[in-house]
This record gives C-alpha cells, structure tokens and sequence, in this order.
C-alpha cells in the first residue's frame, strides 16, 4: 500500500505513513501537562495535527524537518482536518521517498530555459548580455537556477518554481517596459533586474528531501547573498560600467518594496520600482491561484485566507446570476 497523502486525507478515518514534521510547538494544557501541536505535510499539502500523549518522549526524539511515521485519527476542528496523533517516530532515511515530498512544476523546464535565454540574447546593452551570458554559461548554476524553487511556502514553492517564476516575471517586463518606453524605462535594465532579483535563493534555500532554509540563507537572506554572486561575476568583466553595476544591484535590493519587508533600501528609479510592483504581482497571484485549485469544499467560495485576509470567489455562478437578471 502507498503512501497516504494530505490531499486523500478525510474525517473519520485512520492513516498510518509518513510525512515532513514542518512545525512542532509545544503547549500547556490548564493542568500544567504539555501537548504539541503540529503541522505535517508532504508534496500535496499541509495538516495540522495534536498529540495528547507520549509528549516527552517525542519532544526529545524528532525535530522540525525531519520525517516521521505518524498513527493518527483524522478528524476536524474549526472547520478544517486534524490528525489526532496516536504516535510518532522518527521515520528512517530509506523509508522516505523525496518524490513524495517535491511538488515540481507542472510546465517543461527545458522549454522555460530556452525561451528565457532567448530574451537575454534579445538584449541590446552589451554589458547587461555580458552579465547574465556569464552566469548561464555556469553549468552548475544553470542546473541549480531552473530547478530551484521560488520560496518555501507563499509562492511557486516548487521544484522549478524559480525559474517558472522569473519567466512569467520577464515576460511581464517585456510587455510593460513598451508600454512605459516613452517615460524613459531602461528594458534591458528591467529585465536584467528581474533575472537577477533572486538568485540569491539558489543558497538561501536546500529543497534535497523537502524545502527549507540553509545556515546561510537564514543569517544573510537572499537579498545579501544574490549581491555577492552578481559580484562575483562582475569581476569577470572587464570595464562594467560602475553606474550600470549599482542600477541593477539597486534592483536586487529595493525588490521587496520596503524595509519592513526586508529590503534595505525602496525602489528608488523606475526600473526599481516596476521590478517590485511586477513581482508582486506575478507572485500574488500564484499564491490565489495555487489556493483556490487546492480547495477542496464545495460553493462558489474559498475558505478564509488568513494571511491576506479574505475569502476567494471560485466562479460558477456568474452566468446563471446574470441569466436571472435578464
């Protein structure tokens, strides 16, 4: 029998298999004995689970990341699917499949690839072409780049994820850079910024077994690392134009919009901001979309998204409300 995934989870039932230990935090219960309260997952989604008994021989005995046998009734609270869990041990290395663990993008990497390639060789300033022909002609970053995800959770958490994430992201520069070209947006700039806003994710993050932040990624983030490794490539390039190297450093930077937001500087030109606003956008609507297929219910509308704080409409009663209108 196969493994059980979150996705064929339903009330009432038994499940006995193996899933990633995402989160494990410890509570009191009012007489002072502890419980843990979980979150368990696997390439098809997440469930949050609670653990009664045996709470100290498992606190000591499985971490957050690693894979765990689980016995577990299914059952729901507030609206959602629990697992009340009977046991859990830590899962041995050669019970554990990382394809159980990997979604990866449902679209060809190979033609992903070609097709931003073909936009970087499309690119009229010579340095700018210079600089990303350096980094595509890095094997290991090439293999690394299109298989990497995009982030571990809000958006094309996804092996390919990153590379599907940044030509969705090109494209859409292409596409506003004409529309903006008599404001005197710089395209090559913008689309320069846009490949290289997140390469720093390439060492922020390990997705081996399942997605999660490395040592180096946690103390530096993204943002510092991907500085470093456009860094490292400029010092291959001879006479780079000193103002060019800081625009498009200032892109990496100023991505995240604000400082709140984990960029030390905001978008301060128009290639800045828009390399901001066009990643926004493209991962927020991932984000919708990957939430509104994965609900399950039934209705035209989605649960409560707690993060952005609203329901979604999932469509299917458009046409007949407009019918009773007529």
């Amino acid at each position: 029998m196969g493994k059980p995934f979150v996705s064929e989870l339903s009330a009432g039932h038994a499940v006995d298999g193996i899933f990633l230990l995402s989160e494990k935090n410890i509570a009191n219960r009012k007489d002072g004995r502890p419980f843990l309260n979980v979150t368990l997952s696997d390439r098809t989604g997440q469930i949050r689970g609670v653990m009664w008994d045996q709470v100290e021989t498992v606190i000591s005995a499985v971490s957050e990341g690693d894979f765990v046998q689980v016995k577990a009734q299914i059952g729901e609270y507030r609206g959602a699917l629990q697992m009340v869990i009977k046991e859990m041990v830590l899962a041995g290395a050669d019970q554990v499949s990382p394809a159980d663990f990997l979604r990866a993008t449902s679209r060809n990497i190979e033609k992903m690839a070609s097709q931003l390639k073909a936009m970087m060789d499309s690119m009229e300033n010579p340095h700018l072409k210079q600089l990303l022909q350096a980094f595509w002609e890095d094997a290991d970053f090439v293999a690394a780049f299109t298989h990497a995800p995009a982030a571990k959770h809000m958006h094309h958490a996804y092996i390919g994820g990153l590379l599907e994430h940044t030509l969705s992201m090109a494209i859409l520069s292409r596409k506003i850079a004409i529309h903006y070209e008599n404001d005197g947006v710089d395209r090559d700039l913008l689309l320069a910024g846009v490949i290289l806003h997140d390469v720093g994710k390439l060492r922020e993050m390990t997705y081996a077994t399942h997605i999660d932040y490395t040592d180096e990624g946690r103390l530096l983030s993204h943002i510092v690392i991907g500085i470093s490794m456009v860094d490292e490539k400029l010092k291959s390039i001879p006479d780079f134009p000193e103002l060019t190297a800081n625009l498009l450093k200032h892109m990496i930077v100023s991505h995240h919009g604000t400082r709140e937001f984990g960029s030390p500087e905001p978008p301060k030109t128009l290639e800045a901001a828009l390399l901001n606003y066009i990643d926004e956008m493209d991962a927020r609507v991932n984000s919708i979309r990957e939430y509104v297929a994965k609900d399950p219910s039934s209705g035209s509308w989605t649960p409560y998204h707690r993060l952005l704080e609203r329901h979604f409409f999932k469509g299917g009663t458009v046409a007949a409300s407009g019918a009773q209108n007529d």
